[in-house]
C-alpha cells in the first residue's frame, strides 16, 4: 500500500518538473523517505502514518531534484534578469508592470519573454513545492515527535504569513491559477479548461506568478 503511495507522489510531483526529471529516479528517493518515515513514526503521537510518511517521502523527492541541478543556467540567468526588471519598473510606476511592459524592459518580444515565463517553472526556487513542504514538515514533525520548538513554530508562521502577504499582492488571475495548482491539485490543461486558455498561457501566468513570489518573499527575508 505505501509502495503505491510513493508512486502516486512521485507520478503527481514530476507533472510539475520538466522531463528531465524521471519517475524512476523520484520513486527511488521515495522509498528512502519511506524507510525513513518507518523507522521515525510515532504511533502514539496522533498523527497517521500515511499523512506522516507523505510530507517524508515529498521530502526525500525534493532533496533528489535538488541534487540533480537541473535547472540550465540560462533559465537560472533569464529568471535573475525578470526579477531585476520587475523591481525597476514596480518603483518607476508604482505598480506591478504589464508582461508587454516587462518585455519591453528586457529588450525581448512579448513571445520571447512569455517563453522566458514558462522557462522560469524549471527553477525550484520559483515553485511553491518546496516552501509549502518545508513549513508543512516542519508542523508535522511537532506532532509526529511531540515534541514542539517554539522556535520552529515561530519560523512556520512566519513563513505562513510572508506567503500569504506574497499572494495577496499578486493578481486575481494569479492567485485563481496557483489555487487550483498547489491546493485543488489540478494540472496545466485542466486550469487551462477551467479559465478557457491555452495550456501554454496557464504556464505563462504560472512562472509570472511564481516570480513574483519569490521576488516578495526574498524582500520580506
Amino acid at each position: 500500500t505505501h509502495h503505491s503511495l510513493v508512486a502516486r507522489i512521485a507520478h503527481h510531483l514530476a507533472g510539475r518538473l520538466p522531463p528531465t526529471v524521471q519517475v524512476e529516479d523520484l520513486i527511488q528517493a521515495g522509498m528512502i523517505g519511506l524507510i525513513e518515515a518507518s523507522q521515525k513514526y510515532d504511533s502514539a503521537a496522533g498523527a497517521s502514518f500515511s499523512t506522516y510518511a507523505g510530507i517524508r517521502i515529498r521530502g526525500a523527492m525534493l532533496d533528489e531534484v535538488r541534487r540533480g541541478e537541473w535547472a540550465p543556467r540560462s533559465v537560472v540567468k533569464h529568471n535573475r534578469e525578470i526579477l531585476q526588471a520587475m523591481t525597476r519598473l514596480e518603483q518607476q510606476f508604482k505598480r506591478s508592470p504589464t508582461d508587454q511592459e516587462l518585455a519591453t524592459e528586457l529588450g525581448v518580444s512579448l513571445e520571447q519573454y512569455q517563453q522566458m515565463l514558462s522557462d522560469a517553472l524549471q527553477v525550484k526556487l520559483c515553485s511553491l513545492d518546496e516552501f509549502v513542504y518545508e513549513t508543512g514538515a516542519t508542523r508535522q514533525d511537532q506532532v509526529v515527535n511531540n515534541s514542539p520548538s517554539p522556535e520552529l513554530q515561530v519560523l512556520a508562521q512566519d513563513n505562513a504569513r510572508a506567503l500569504a502577504k506574497a499572494i495577496e499582492a499578486l493578481t486575481q488571475q494569479e492567485q485563481l491559477v496557483l489555487s487550483l495548482y498547489y491546493y485543488e491539485e489540478m494540472n496545466l490543461r485542466e486550469i487551462a479548461a477551467v479559465l478557457e486558455v491555452s495550456e501554454s498561457r496557464v504556464s505563462q501566468i504560472h512562472g509570472k506568478a511564481a516570480l513574483k513570489l519569490r521576488k516578495t518573499l526574498l524582500e520580506e527575508g
